[in-house]
């Protein structure tokens, strides 16, 4: 009898049964799918000894103190700002858009945070009401930005016009009128020394967690004994679909490895114009890994496949909020992570989920009474 069954061995899921273990004392089983733990963010070396990210590049960043204490239990970090080129007009130029990637582009000498936010208010469009995606970005940069980096990416990576995408999609990326190129300005901008997978495992290595990969719920649900669940796949799966399929947008990854010790600049290069992919990764510049050779993924946005990003529309939440209700009825079950509460969170905010999941679990448990808590832990 295990007193949890966690289903995924991601971020949400690993954080709570390191929590349910070591803070309640409790038995854990953690199942996953895939033939791993880690999630989205599993790492390993390929074929060329080169250290990789199977499913495309995961940065860590966060503005919270608490969580990077928390994780740096399992790991020690490797300092990495993240900067990311665009490949625009035949140039390579900074993304999000700085005072670089409009001097380049339109061959200007800018030279204060003054002079580009009078650019960019000669060229963006009065929004009366910010709605969408487009608007976010009309009412920033105008409409020849909007078409240069944010139209054919966002159709490419969504399926879907920006005019058809809520508005947090694009506001998630900045605009600035500095020179600042970092892709993001979080207080701590690091990556785990010696890769993900290795954080994942000493979060795991406890001997009161079982590990079983390759294995489904709905293969196992019947067959183990357990009290309670915390469920991180898909809330539509969970629910046999009841309701319809939520949509999320999927990924596929081509993934190869060149004779050279680096193949471009940054470790990331955007496409936002005609190619097919949306980006490039070379991972050694992640890692800090130093290899004759090089291992780069080109990654194509899908219709089918794993989910990996919940479409934020309208009608899409309000689908979400059917199978959110069913959710908050379902006892003994907890539902945690991005595909099981439809969000598009950061690897942080999925930690700072879990751990928040944890703490209500275990206050609610701590006013049982001393009978029950020994049952608890049976």
């Amino acid at each position: 009898m295990y007193d949890w069954l966690i289903v995924g061995a991601g971020f949400a899921g690993s954080v709570m049964a390191e929590r349910l273990a070591s803070v309640r004392g409790g038995r854990v089983l953690v199942i996953d799918r895939r033939e791993h733990v880690g999630g989205n963010a599993f790492d390993c070396y390929d074929a060329s000894g080169v250290l990789m990210h199977r499913y495309g590049p995961h940065i860590f960043h966060t503005n919270s103190e608490m969580i990077f204490e928390y994780l740096s239990r399992f790991t020690d970090w490797r300092p990495y700002e993240h900067r990311v080129l665009a490949h625009v007009d035949g140039q390579l130029v900074p993304i999000p858009i700085n005072r670089t990637t409009i001097n380049v582009l339109y061959g200007l000498q800018l030279k204060t945070d003054e002079e580009v936010e009078t650019f960019l208010r000669a060229r963006a469009e009065p929004i009366s009401e910010i709605r969408t995606s487009e608007d976010v970005v009309l009412a920033r940069v105008g409409r020849d930005l909007y078409e240069k980096f944010f139209r054919s990416y966002t159709r490419k990576q969504w399926g879907l016009e920006p005019a058809e995408l809520d508005k947090s999609v694009t506001s998630r990326v900045p605009t600035r009128a500095n020179e600042d190129d970092r892709y993001f300005s979080d207080t701590y901008q690091y990556m785990p020394a010696e890769g993900y997978t290795r954080m994942f495992k000493r979060m795991l290595d406890l001997p009161n967690i079982d590990i079983q990969t390759g294995v489904d719920y709905a293969e196992i649900k019947g067959q183990v004994a357990h009290k309670r669940v915390i469920f991180t796949g898909p809330i539509d799966q969970y629910f046999d679909y009841c309701y319809g399929k939520l949509p999320y947008r999927c990924l596929e990854f081509k993934h190869v490895t060149l004779d050279v010790e680096h193949h471009q600049p940054v470790a990331v290069i955007n496409y936002p114009q005609g190619e097919p992919y949306t980006r490039v990764t070379e991972y050694k510049h992640l890692t800090g890994q130093t290899h004759p050779r090089t291992t780069i993924t080109y990654e194509y946005p899908c219709a089918e496949g794993d989910p990996y990003y919940p479409i934020p529309r309208p009608e899409n939440s309000a689908l979400y909020k059917r199978y959110e209700a069913l959710a908050k009825a379902e006892k003994g079950v907890w539902f945690v992570g991005r595909l099981a509460t439809y969000r598009y969170y950061n690897m942080d905010q999925v930690v700072g989920q879990a751990l928040a999941t944890f703490k209500r679990i275990d206050a609610s448990l701590a006013g049982s009474t001393s009978e029950d808590r020994l049952k608890e832990l049976a």
